[in-house]
């Protein structure tokens, strides 16, 4: 029997390159901005660049093929052959480019998206052919920078632009005093939250920065919707902010305030309410929301009103 000396394996720390940043939203938002073909061009390569993409097949097997355009107009061309396309989590491909008159290069990138409850760490981490290219890549086409631009640029897509997003402006004549007892006390939370024939219950509700909420919305049929989260921010009689989530769902996949503005003896209460991202789960949540909303303020301005 002939036994087969087995291969050292090849020492690559030489040629590696790594960007990483924490990403301010769900992974599941972050993914559908590397996933999406109108996304990943608004912030794909550092400050001023844009993109051009002749073809993009998004699989694993699949190519991208597209030209970077430079702030000063210089094109580079690239061609990237997706190797792993593993949702929401990893992108595995093999990259070859460069600019007209610059050294070329080549290297196999994985990009791995993680979860951190509510955020995400995206780290990209490049495995060049040659050392050389290594070095050319840091110091000829700032790779580097050019990384922690990039990463900045997805932070700042994904930041302004939510999944869905509603605003909704009330006028309640009650004092703003009266409005805020009845967000404050529990007791009278169950009264308006839940939009009719829904009734609410409230398991937590400890109203402060920090503090935690689980309440469920139960329908007349007797199926439940029971959503939970933290306050964000609480300033008495001024502001209320919380994020939360669905059962299954990502973590602090809705973010919601609500401001109170005194206008005499009356309240405003403006309501923004963004989903960071959207599940087949929370697609209806998100759909019905501005209507549920309506009824609800509906319900609050009775409640503050006949007190």
């Amino acid at each position: 029997m002939t036994t087969k000396k087995r291969a050292a394996p090849t020492e690559t720390t030489d040629r590696e390159l790594t960007v990483s940043r924490v990403i301010d939203a769900p992974r599941e938002r972050v993914w559908r901005a590397f996933a999406d073909p109108a996304e990943i061009v608004k912030w794909w390569g550092p400050d001023g660049f844009t993109n051009r993409t002749q073809e993009r097949s998004f699989k694993s097997g699949g190519e991208w093929r597209h030209v970077m355009i430079g702030p000063d107009g210089t094109e580079y061309q690239n061609l990237a052959h997706y190797e792993e396309v593993v949702a929401p989590e990893r992108i595995v491909y093999t990259n070859g480019g460069g600019k007209k008159g610059a050294p070329g290069l080549r290297m196999r990138t994985t990009i791995t998206l993680k979860d951190l409850g509510g955020k995400t760490e995206v780290s990209i981490h490049h495995v060049f052919d040659t050392r050389q290219m290594r070095d050319d890549a840091v110091n000829v086409y700032r790779a580097i920078e050019g990384g922690g631009q990039t990463l900045a640029r997805l932070n700042a897509l994904v930041a302004e632009e939510p999944a869905f997003e509603l605003s909704l402006d009330r006028l309640i004549a009650a004092p703003r005093e009266r409005v805020w007892r009845a967000w404050a006390d529990p007791e009278q939370v169950k009264l308006w939250f839940a939009p009719r024939p829904l009734t609410l219950s409230v398991k937590t509700m400890d109203l402060r920065t920090g503090g935690a909420f689980d309440m469920t919305m139960h329908m007349p049929d007797g199926t439940k919707h029971p959503f939970s989260g933290r306050y964000d921010e609480v300033v008495p009689l001024e502001r209320i902010a919380w994020s939360g989530e669905f059962p299954g769902g990502p973590k602090k996949q809705l973010r919601t305030t609500v401001d109170f503005v005194a206008e005499g003896k009356k309240t405003r209460v403006k309501v923004r309410q963004i989903f960071t991202v959207l599940t087949p789960e929370t697609a209806p949540h998100a759909q019905g929301a501005k209507q549920g909303w309506i009824m609800t303020l509906d319900q609050l301005a009775e409640t503050a009103e006949t007190a």
